[in-house]
């Protein structure tokens, strides 16, 4: 590989570690509101931070691998992945709606994370890159309108 090749790994590789910082961070924030959602809506808001918990666990296994595909080293641990990401933990004390709006918040941080790692990926002509971007950014946007539709009556 030549050198610019090299280069362009490593920004898009940077690029994907902030993803994967992000993409940590909805995780946990979500699970963690998973097991302190109170209120009438309980049972419904428990479920649904479940679900969208488990597949954002999936994600991060292959977005950490697509960094190593690019001979990187994927981040690892609070420190290296809290340096990466500009979400916020969570606050257990929330309501239930606002700890819906601060997931809410949290997928469009990670939505514009991953557009411009897109952007990067797409001038590097790494497809595979892009392509994990786009469908990433698919599900975020999914997670965002069901956050947002359990919040209007």
């Amino acid at each position: 590989m030549s050198e610019s090749g090299v280069d362009t790994s490593k920004k898009v590789a940077h690029e994907l570690s902030k993803v994967l910082a992000d993409s940590f961070t909805v995780y946990q924030k979500t699970h963690g509101y998973h097991w302190n959602v109170r209120g009438p809506n309980f049972r419904g808001l428990h479920l649904l931070l479940e679900e969208q918990y488990n597949e954002i666990w999936t994600s991060i296994d292959e977005i950490a691998e697509r960094i190593r595909a690019l001979d990187q080293f994927a981040p690892m641990g609070n420190g290296a992945l809290g340096n990466l990401t500009s979400i916020k933990d969570g606050d257990p004390t929330l309501s239930a709606p606002d700890m819906l709006k601060d997931l809410v918040d949290g997928h469009e941080t990670a939505i514009e994370t991953l557009k411009a790692a897109a952007k990067v990926a797409d001038d590097a002509g790494d497809l595979s890159t892009a392509d994990l971007c786009t469908v990433r950014i698919t599900a975020h946007e999914k997670h965002r309108w069901m956050l947002k539709a359990s919040l209007s009556a």
